[in-house]
């Protein structure tokens, strides 16, 4: 079953002014008539995705399964109508599924980077007390321990350069995995405008920070704090 992709967005704007946006913004066969309801399908030019923007007394729905393209079209006739500030509805379930498996990278990530940091911090105490038995089979003229001290030091020593370029690696990802559910919270908030897209992103980033995964998403779709 297709699942719907859409933003429902409340504006107390009267139909003859989206109307009038709609004619001055859009590549149409002919303008269309003021009127408080509107059905309009479109197609997008960049991306040929189609979109579908449908109006009644107080309500705008936007159908598409662009969530970019919806914030632009958000973005764009609010300042048009010079609303300050616009709340949303959004519905973008695939946008939601691949936010999902990047914030399950991300704790992956996390994860690894805590049990490379606690290998990291084992192999320094242990190096350190190498060094002590090195020096003191050197004192000790004991030649034998001394070498077989510094061959697991050489070893430990391998060990952390290795550890440092998976921790390394690691770091690299999870940058590019928060680059990208920042994004995604950006998107989100690009579907409000005015105090509501402040509350979003910030309620977004709260949530994050609390783990509440639940929460990020209610946030996202009812724009909730």
């Amino acid at each position: 079953q297709r699942r719907v992709r859409e933003a429902v967005v409340s504006t107390q704007s009267t139909g003859n002014r989206v109307v009038m946006w709609v004619n001055q913004n859009f590549l149409l066969d002919e303008e269309i008539a003021a009127d408080t309801e509107l059905d309009l399908r479109l197609l997008a030019l960049r991306t040929g995705c189609p979109i579908f923007i449908k109006m009644v007394p107080g309500t705008l729905t936007i159908h598409c399964e662009d969530i970019d393209l919806v914030g632009d079209v958000v973005q764009a006739l609010s300042a048009s109508l010079n609303i300050e500030n616009l709340t949303s509805n959004a519905h973008f379930p695939d946008f939601i599924d691949k936010l999902k498996e990047v914030l399950v990278k991300v704790d992956e990530f996390h994860n690894v980077r805590q049990k490379l940091t606690a290998e990291m911090a084992d192999h320094s105490n242990l190096i350190r007390s190498l060094v002590v038995r090195a020096e003191d089979a050197r004192l000790m003229n004991d030649m034998n321990s001394m070498k077989q001290s510094y061959l697991k030091l050489y070893d430990l020593n391998r060990d952390l350069v290795n550890g440092y370029n998976i921790r390394c690696n690691n770091h690299t990802e999870l940058l590019a995995c928060l680059k990208i559910v920042n994004q995604g919270i950006q998107k989100a908030g690009r579907l409000r405008v005015g105090k509501p897209k402040t509350n979003v992103i910030t309620g977004c980033r709260n949530a994050i920070k609390q783990g509440d995964i639940e929460k990020l998403f209610k946030i996202i779709e009812c724009g909730g704090v």
